[in-house]
């Protein structure tokens, strides 16, 4: 991995933090842009638009979870990768942070090496969604569903759908192999990648989220299996 292809975008409210985490990614050569509050954040993503944003959660003003939302309204910004960085790890709070928009979860402390090395993995899973790993067509028409991969762009008879990366990801896993069941296992490998570590009810989450946009019988549930795709 080439580090100074990506810029990074570090956004915390303690300067001391900011100041630390900035040294340790920059020295790993990445390109770091900070931001010290929500609002902050949002003028500085849409002026660099980086590859990934790790986002405190507690924040004054504009917390983390409002912060995503809004950044994931911007359609030059749903390709980026979102992390939260935060000392919070109660389960809502992680919940919270995949309805919003966010792909991972990191928990402070945490060591530098360790933050570096969830970093490259983030960056991986950046690399592949934006290839055409999953196969050929950019464009994928199913039922009333027709899926612009390009564009990241999916719309439903007609009208356009704002899809957060990973339930874009995860519909587009699900819906390139109609009736194909798909483990728990097959979609953490698939969406989050092998070395990202996320909540047990994360997939639930995305999946609840997917349904309410797209229709409840397109994604069917096999009780202890996964998920599957029905036209």
């Amino acid at each position: 991995m080439n580090t100074k292809d990506f810029k990074i975008l570090l956004v915390d409210d303690e300067p001391d933090i900011i100041e630390f985490l900035s040294y340790n990614i920059n020295k790993e050569g990445f390109e770091v842009f900070t931001a010290q509050n929500g609002k902050e954040a949002i003028q500085v993503a849409k002026k660099v638009n980086p590859h990934l944003i790790l986002l405190d959660v507690m924040m004054p003003e504009m917390d983390g979870i409002e912060t995503c939302e809004v950044l994931r309204q911007d359609k030059n910004l749903q390709n980026t990768v979102i992390a939260f960085l935060t000392a919070r790890g109660e389960d809502y709070s992680q919940i919270a942070g995949f309805d919003a928009g966010g792909d991972d979860y990191i928990a402070k402390p945490v060591k530098p090496k360790v933050l570096v090395s969830r970093i490259k993995a983030l960056l991986k899973r950046f690399k592949v969604t934006n290839g055409d790993s999953i196969d050929e067509n950019l464009i994928i028409k199913q039922s009333n569903l027709i899926i612009d991969r390009e564009k990241y762009v999916v719309t439903k008879d007609e009208e356009e759908l704002v899809l957060p990366k990973k339930e874009f990801e995860l519909l587009v896993l699900l819906i390139n192999k109609p009736d194909r069941v798909f483990t728990r296992d097959e979609i953490f490998s698939a969406v989050w990648g092998d070395n990202i570590i996320v909540g047990d009810r994360t997939i639930d989450v995305h999946i609840r989220k997917l349904r309410e946009k797209i229709g409840e019988n397109h994604i069917k549930t096999i009780k202890g299996v996964g998920y599957k795709f029905v036209n």
